[in-house]
């Protein structure tokens, strides 16, 4: 028997209310934030990965899919959000709007990683990104929508962590500093450490390897190391925080996974003991536009995982959801009320009324078939029926039963 590939989950019926009730509660908090939704293809062409995400990143190392098309193009299914985004804002003329462009988006990703709790191959992410604009209220912007996103799923105990990892300008001389901290303890570090330290060392602090070794208490902190364009913002985008009473952690191990990231990151995580998988994370990308041949173009965004956001919301005991109407079940007897059921239903569902005609089977078979369906109305129908023109209409939650004429149904049953 076929099962789904290792990583994937189904979204079964019983899920459909709670991932209904995620959907539809991160688009309100984009829409109530001026953002508007897009949907990029489900696969890109790979080297825009390779141009942004970055060649030495686990990413494009370890998890992309990708593979040749027939006509021998090399593609890739998308394994994050923000590349696709900002190759969209060049390529339909975005950058001629009004700026910042606000953008959502909620869609499938891909990744060949490791399965486990709250981690797919097949994922789904809500994400948003606002390019064109420098303004460290921008930033501010973005952290409230996700942990206003975070408040209206009802998901409480979040807490904001906060790094700056500097620019394209401030970041050699951090980089030098890191090579030269790490360089003692070369020996300790595993063959895909040893790899980052020569490529991208600034990697190096956020190793899981290395999480528990003494010396990456005293690493060298990005913001030790900003210029004075870098410090303003990041001054400025502090008191923001501070005014609003916006509490957050300091976090110099900070520094995301993706080489587009520039100043400003941040991780939202579950604030209780042993949680270490971040719900939403992002940052400013403020070279990314001009790595895809667009001009110097700022941007910032962040990605929430649903699959991630779901398993916190179970694990706080999350009752909500957008369940679908209970149906009204119609049950006949003979070849002539089946007939006339079909059309019942039929006016029915064109009114909106959710409708669903029994299986042909007994009528107490049929009964037992709407209270498995949690049908909250039946509407019998029977040779006694027909001939007086009128359906029996039993509520399945008092037990109650009666006659309606068949004329008046729908407007009865759409009450």
């Amino acid at each position: 028997m076929y099962q789904a590939p290792r990583g994937t989950a189904d979204i079964l019926p019983e899920d459909q209310p709670l991932w209904s009730f995620t959907a539809a509660t991160v688009t309100q908090a984009a829409h109530v934030h001026g953002y508007r939704r897009i949907d990029t293809p489900i696969f890109e062409e790979t080297g825009l990965f390779l141009r942004t995400v970055g060649e030495e990143t686990d990413i494009v190392q370890k998890e992309m899919y990708s593979f040749d098309d027939r006509g021998g193009t090399n593609i890739t299914l998308r394994p994050e959000g923000t590349a696709a985004v900002c190759r969209a804002y060049l390529e339909s003329g975005m950058h001629n709007q009004a700026q910042p462009v606000r953008l959502f988006y909620l869609c499938p990703m891909f990744r060949y990683d490791r399965p486990q709790a709250g981690r797919f191959r097949q994922f789904h992410q809500f994400g948003v990104e606002a390019i064109g604009d420098t303004n460290a209220a921008v930033d501010l912007e973005v952290i409230q929508l996700a942990m206003d996103t975070m408040r209206r799923l009802g998901l409480g105990g979040m807490k904001l962590l906060l790094n700056n990892i500097g620019d394209a300008v401030d970041r050699p001389r951090f980089m030098d500093a890191l090579q030269e901290h790490f360089r003692p303890h070369i020996a300790h570090l595993g063959k895909d450490d040893r790899r980052r330290f020569d490529t991208s060392p600034l990697r190096l602090l956020d190793s899981k390897e290395l999480a528990r070794e003494s010396f990456m208490n005293d690493a060298p902190k990005s913001t030790d190391f900003l210029g004075d364009e870098a410090q303003a913002h990041w001054d400025e985008l502090l008191a923001y925080l501070d005014d609003l009473k916006i509490p957050y952690v300091l976090d110099s191990k900070l520094v995301r996974g993706l080489d587009y990231y520039t100043r400003t990151v941040f991780e939202v995580h579950p604030d209780r003991e042993g949680s270490q998988s971040a719900v939403c994370a992002g940052g400013r990308y403020d070279g990314l536009i001009e790595q895809l041949g667009g001009k110097p173009t700022p941007g910032i965004g962040f990605a929430a995982g649903i699959e991630r956001l779901i398993l916190n919301l179970r694990e706080q005991g999350a009752t909500a959801g957008i369940v679908p109407p209970a149906p009204i079940v119609i049950a006949y007897s003979g070849a002539e009320a089946k007939t006339k059921a079909v059309v019942i239903a039929t006016e029915l569902r064109a009114a909106d009324v959710t409708a669903v005609l029994a299986p042909e089977r007994s009528m107490k078979a049929q009964m037992r078939y709407a209270s498995s369906v949690g049908a909250r109305k039946v509407v019998i129908l029977g040779p006694k029926e027909l001939e007086a023109g009128v359906a029996t209409v039993r509520d399945m939650e008092t037990a109650e039963q009666k006659e309606e004429p068949q004329g008046g149904l729908l407007e009865s049953l759409s009450n």
